[in-house]
Order: structure tokens, then sequence, then C-alpha cells
């Protein structure tokens, strides 16, 4: 892709990339975009799940309903979204802890809603990373809003307390300030916004996006679909649901077996060294370690987490200590972790973005050839190897120029399904536009060079679980 001359030719090249990784993607291209979210959202193929899959599914599920009951929701919607999330198992993972004004997380949430629609369904459960930096780049982040073409600080803080901060931070309080970069920017749209968003204050600013988009939800689409968002202070409480139960998987297996946490993290090292590198690295191992207010990287060393540069220990590789770290949320689980408990143990399909449906094939290679090399598991092996999609691009799907909170605002809550059967109408391949994700993301040229020069394939092991 190195030599493709423009956007447009590199947007035909992830495309060929993804026909042959997802072949059964190809016939959805030229269709309405409705139908591919349609099929997103088919709940997966019934079969019997080992025990440890059906354990860490009614883990997952008891997660979602005190969460749903902790954000006030009516019995009778936490109970529907408890059923339609254990016939559906398909959880939407891409937009990170964004407010849903934000045109990235909007349009995203926008799409997973034309496949609920077109099966019925009343309830959407999302999950928003929110492991990230207040400030990912120039004014961007979540952190930030463009409101009328213009940035916002939404929390109204100094440089100094948003660079290197991150949305866990505890360092607050935290409060809606909506300060525009540009002085004169104030409008009547931020003043509408202002008088939307929560006044109160909130100790972590994960916990004030949460809330702004409980909140503003109902405004943006309407009261047919009841929303609930989870993020990674939730994945922490059921990382310690597994960890307080000694017949679960993560119990017996990444804790009580040396060779598979070992194994995971050899495995991605050997990754990173072959053909398939650049998707999955070793960021930290398993857990993040938070430390006035900053996110640090850990290392396995023999039985301890140790801090990635100095080597001090920081917890014992135990579930009592790591549990004390997870309720204090000293620690907090990493990506291969969140999707351990989220999607590979308890079977559910998740949906992402342009990174996602390379990386978490690669992420259930690694924990099923660790279980391989370790002589256990060959049930959970067959079981992951037997998943009916279980993960997908259905993250910024719908990349548009206009802001849809915009349309909203002009439409009135009415009119959301007019909107969105507008959207639903468009061509897949029209409706990702420019699929920028994509085409601007160095790694997604060196896939493409490697597949055309047959250095990696569809039938690489690697790539045996996607």
């Amino acid at each position: 892709m190195d030599r493709l001359a423009n956007n447009a030719e590199g947007k035909q090249a992830v495309l060929r990339a993804l026909a042959v990784l997802y072949p059964w993607m190809q016939p959805f291209f030229s269709r309405p975009v409705r139908d591919y979210a349609c099929r997103l959202f088919d709940p997966p193929v019934s079969k019997a799940l080992p025990d440890c899959r059906v354990v860490a599914f009614n883990k997952l599920l008891h997660v979602i309903r005190k969460a749903a009951i902790r954000n006030r929701l009516p019995d009778e919607t936490v109970a529907q979204i408890c059923r339609d999330f254990e016939n559906r198992r398909v959880l939407q993972t891409g937009p990170h802890l964004l407010l849903i004004l934000e045109p990235e997380a909007c349009y995203t949430h926008a799409f997973s809603l034309l496949g609920l629609a077109a099966h019925g369904c009343s309830t959407y459960v999302s999950y928003a990373v929110s492991t990230v930096s207040l400030v990912e780049s120039s004014r961007k982040g979540p952190g930030w809003l463009t409101v009328d073409g213009k940035a916002v600080n939404i929390f109204g803080l100094s440089r100094s307390r948003m660079i290197g901060y991150g949305l866990l931070t505890a360092l607050g309080p935290y409060r809606f300030e909506l300060v525009p970069v540009e002085p004169e920017a104030s409008s009547e749209a931020l003043a509408q916004l202002r008088d939307l968003l929560p006044p109160t204050q909130f100790e972590k600013p994960a916990r004030a996006i949460k809330a702004a988009n409980i909140a503003l939800w109902p405004k943006m689409f309407g009261n047919n679909c009841a929303f609930l968002q989870i993020d990674d202070e939730d994945v922490a409480d059921l990382v310690v649901d597994h960890l307080s139960d000694e017949t679960s998987w993560l119990h017996r297996r990444l804790l009580g077996n040396p060779k598979v946490a070992s194994g995971i993290l050899e495995g991605i090292d050997h990754l990173a060294a072959g053909p398939w590198a650049g998707w999955l690295a070793r960021g930290t191992d398993f857990f993040w370690f938070y430390e006035n207010g900053k996110r640090m990287p850990l290392r396995l060393s023999g039985e301890d987490l140790v801090h990635h540069a100095g080597g001090a220990a920081v917890v014992r590789f135990t579930a009592s200590e790591i549990i004390g770290g997870l309720l204090n949320r000293s620690l907090i689980p990493n990506m291969v972790l969140a999707f351990l408990v989220l999607a590979i143990l308890p079977g559910v399909r998740v949906l992402g973005g342009s990174r996602q449906p390379i990386y978490y094939p690669l992420i259930r290679y690694v924990v099923s050839r660790a279980s391989e090399a370790a002589g256990i598991d060959a049930d959970l092996q067959h079981s992951l190897a037997t998943d009916d999609v279980p993960g997908a691009w259905g993250h910024r799907v719908i990349e548009r120029n206009e802001e849809l909170f915009d349309l909203f605002k002009a439409a009135g809550t009415t009119s959301i399904g007019a909107i969105l059967e507008r959207l639903g109408n468009i061509a897949l391949t029209e409706a990702c536009g420019g699929m920028s994700g994509f085409v601007r993301d160095l790694s997604w040229r060196d896939l493409w060079r490697r597949l055309e020069a047959e250095k990696l394939a569809a039938a690489d092991p690697q790539w045996a679980l996607a």
C-alpha cells in the first residue's frame, strides 16, 4: 500500500484485505449498511459450551445487571437488558469512553441501533475503553469536544492536568465546564449543551462522561432503546468476581498454572517478531498500575508484577493481592485480560474499530495456544475454534462529514427513526467514507503488503480463530 496514490486506492486495498481475511464480509460491501449491521447483531449460533464458558458468561451477566441497577434503570428494563444480552451475546467494544456527541461514538451507536432494530431489540449494551488518556492528540481525545467546528475543553482542565492523565484518574473534582479554546467561540449550541449535562462534580472523568451519556442518550436517540454503558471499572469488578471464585478459569488457569500466563506473554512476543507484527504488543502484562493519577505498565517477573522501568515489585501475582489492587483501583485489567472476561471466555461477539478485527483473533490464538502448550482445556480450545463470527469490524463503519448531533437537534427525537432509516439505506462501501482509520494506519499498509507478498495468509495458524 505504500505505492498507493490516494485515499481511494488505499480504501480499495483495505477492502480487498478484509475480503481475504473475512470472506463472509464481501457480499455486504454493495448492500445497505443496515444489512451488515443486522448480520453483526445476529445471535451467535447456539451450541453447547464448556463449563468454564458458562460460568464466565454468568459472571459477565451479573456485572451487567449490577451496572444497570447502579444507573437506576427501572427493574423491568434491567431484566430486559439481561434477557436480550443472554439471547444475543453481542457487545459493541469500539468507541473509547467519549461523550456520545462525539461523531465517532455517535455514528457507531447509530450503527448499533440499526442492527438491533433489525432484530426488534429494545436494549443495547456497549463497553467503552477507559484506560486511555484525556488527550490523545492535539485537542483530540475524551477531554475535548468540537462544537460548531470549535475545540472545547470539556472539563476546563489546564494542560498540566490533562497531558499524561487518563479517564480513570481520581484527582478530582471534575465537572463539565465546556471552555472554548477561543473565547469568542461561545455559541447557542454550547449553551444548550451545558443545560443537558449534569451540573454535579465527579471523582473521575470516566464517571462524569458515563453520567453525561445517560442524560444525553434519550435527547439524541429517544426512549425506544435502553442504553447501558460499561467501562474498565466494571471489568475490574468482573475480574474480582473471577478471582474470588476458585473454580473459575481465571483463578485456576491464569493465576493457578504458571504455564498459561507465561504462554500468553510468550505468544504475544512471538507474534511481535513474525509476519503478524505490529498488531499485538506487550504494553503491560495483564494489568495497568495507577499511581498518582498516572498509568504505568507492569511486567510479570516470577511471582510478582513489577514496574516495567525499574523492576520494583508492585504486587504478587496471587488472587488475594490482585483483588486488593483491583478493588482500590490501583490495578486495572489491560486489553488482553478485558477481552478474556468480556468475550473469549463467555463466548460473546465483539465489534470494534479498524485495528480490533486483526488483533482480537490474535489474542484468541495466543490464549488457545497457551492452553494447548500447557496440556489443558481441550474443550475450551475446541469451543473457541467453532465460535460463530467471534469478532468483526463494527466501529466507524459509518463515517460522515456531518455532525449527527446537529441533525438530531434540527429534527428532534421524533425524527430519529427517519435519520437512522436514511443512514441505513446507504451502501456499506459508501457509508464508511474514506475509511480513514484504516488508510492512515501504517500497520494496515504493512498487512496488505504482506498479504500481496504471501508472507501471511488467512490460512495461517495464527488466523485460525478469526
